[in-house]
């Protein structure tokens, strides 16, 4: 448990394998999870070791209100989230530029803190994600109001795992699966009874097309090809200056955790590719 930012967060570090680190310096990952029914098991369990065991440096974290961190009633806009990762950074005393990979919510925390601290960031892999937009911030205002406006807490479980499954996953009719996303979602509802994060994400602060431009650092945007980003990635792909787009057959928004090993192969081939050429622009890697 590690205190940053006046939270405490529940952090995991997997150490590189020394053997096989593809720098003399091995540059740190920084995973970031999706919001309400994620944690950092959705990375412990999938693409972190395979990092680490290519000789990547590993830093795992549960966001705010998520997992084992600490739950404030307040305090949820994106740029809390961003400065809890910048926190997080300097407690733990990781002073190289970062590759941030984000997974849905994760990428939007991920895009804002390379916007904001690009001196911090080698690159950013984001999954079925894009920024906080205008736009997107009025879509996630409706949907949070479809999860909570006037439905009992029976009904907003009921609408949130009928929606899950058919926009996210491809997995519906599952027993087990469609249990553990009933099971993930009373988690989701408790957070949202207790905490201000409904009103507090649609909030936040958002990024415009001029700085989306000035962007200089690598981007890898990995979709599932029936997801729900295909939109706004287009439109990444023109304001980007330097944008790469994979996208993953046959999946939904759900891509990392129904098809992991597609997903962390693309990513540790990209980030290989990419980070000793982002070091060397963002203050030297090696």
């Amino acid at each position: 448990m590690v205190r940053a930012n006046g939270l405490l967060h529940h952090v995991q570090r997997l150490p590189h394998a020394p053997a096989v680190a593809p720098h003399p310096r091995p540059p740190t990952v920084v995973f970031l999870h999706g919001a309400f029914i994620d944690s950092l098991a959705s990375f412990y369990f999938t693409l972190g070791p395979h990092f680490a065991d290519a000789g990547f440096d590993v830093l795992m974290y549960d966001l705010r209100g998520h997992g084992r961190s600490e739950r404030p009633p307040t305090g949820y806009t994106l740029e809390d989230f961003t400065d809890d990762l910048a926190a997080l950074l300097d407690t733990l005393d990781v002073g190289e530029p970062v590759h941030l990979l984000g997974n849905s919510f994760g990428g939007t925390v991920a895009l804002d803190f390379a916007v904001h601290h690009p001196e911090r960031t080698a690159c950013v892999t984001v999954v079925e994600s894009g920024p906080a937009t205008r736009g997107w911030a009025a879509t996630m205002a409706g949907a949070l109001h479809q999860a909570t406006g006037s439905r009992s807490e029976e009904e907003a479980l009921a609408w949130f795992v009928a929606e899950y499954g058919s926009l996210a996953s491809t997995r519906q009719g599952d027993e087990l699966h469609d249990a553990h996303i009933a099971r993930l979602g009373r988690a989701a509802g408790r957070l949202i009874a207790t905490t201000s994060i409904a009103r507090d994400i649609p909030d936040g602060r958002t990024l415009t097309d001029d700085q989306l431009r000035a962007l200089d650092r690598p981007v890898l945007l990995i979709n599932g090809q029936g997801g729900l980003v295909a939109e706004e990635t287009a439109r990444l792909t023109d304001l980007l200056p330097r944008c790469d787009v994979v996208v993953v057959p046959g999946q939904k928004h759900s891509v990392l955790v129904e098809d992991a090993e597609r997903v962390g192969t693309i990513a540790l081939d990209w980030a290989k590719g990419q980070l000793p050429l982002a070091g060397d622009r963002a203050g030297g890697i090696a």
